[in-house]
């Protein structure tokens, strides 16, 4: 019953409200449509990115790092594959500063940068490029959460404002002459909650997702670090099978 009535307080709005009304019910439509899609865009990216997680302890017990990567899982979108490849390419750039064909090498500013700091500055590199595609789309849904609710707020004073003059042209004061026409204009300010919570909600556990996946890169990208510049892993045991540096490059 509730439901058919909220229906038809929605089908009565939008054809009987002028333009302004039917703008504010659409930018509503919009702003529910974006929140949806981006809410299971990301969970679905972070399911993803969490099962690739699970690949980083099978990385460092692998026989060579090529089986290693193999077990980090696809490429695709794979932030700990990226992590790894980023971390690899830079140490061999830096070791390997030979010049071409005998041609004597040419001093470039990272030269200045010892091993160490250019393989961290790397890996800091790939790191943030993953942060910054982890938070796109985030902004929308702050945006929608902190918006909706005036834009429903606006429709409702807008609708509020015409029932009140065609009560006043008609003449007639009662209850049943005001209550339907002002109980339809509050409906804008359901809607506008209604598609600001799904965004609050959505914003609050996709950060929440990006910061545990972070954590988890941070910390590979931490060992990473030690084990091409000093060969070995700082958290691997002596039992650990990681190979010395020179056999991962």
């Amino acid at each position: 019953m509730e439901t058919q009535l909220a229906s038809s307080g929605l089908a009565h709005v939008w054809t009987q409200g002028d333009w302004v009304t039917r703008s504010v019910a659409i930018v509503l439509l919009l702003m529910s449509l974006a929140t949806w899609v981006i809410i299971l865009w990301k969970a679905l990216d972070q399911r993803a990115q969490r099962a690739q997680a699970k690949g980083v302890e099978g990385f460092w017990h692998s026989a060579d790092f090529a089986e290693g990567l193999d077990k980090l899982g696809d490429p695709q979108g794979n932030p700990f594959r990226a992590v790894a490849l980023e971390g690899r390419e830079s140490t061999r750039h830096i070791l390997h500063k030979d010049g071409h064909n005998g041609a004597p090498p040419q001093r470039q500013l990272h030269d200045s940068l010892d091993v160490s700091d250019w393989v961290e500055r790397s890996l800091r590199k790939s790191v943030d490029d993953f942060t910054a595609r982890a938070q796109s789309g985030l902004s929308v849904l702050a945006s929608v959460a902190s918006t909706a609710p005036f834009v429903g707020l606006f429709g409702t004073v807008w609708g509020i404002y015409h029932a009140l003059l065609g009560i006043g042209a008609a003449g007639q004061v009662s209850i049943d002459k005001v209550a339907g026409p002002i109980g339809e204009a509050l409906i804008m300010t359901a809607l506008g909650l209604l598609v600001a919570i799904p965004a609050v909600l959505g914003y609050n556990a996709l950060v929440r997702g990006n910061k545990g996946i972070l954590h988890q890169l941070n910390r590979f990208a931490h060992d990473l670090h030690a084990y091409f510049v000093t060969g070995a892993r700082v958290t691997a045991g002596g039992d650990g099978k990681v190979l010395p540096l020179k056999k991962a490059l």
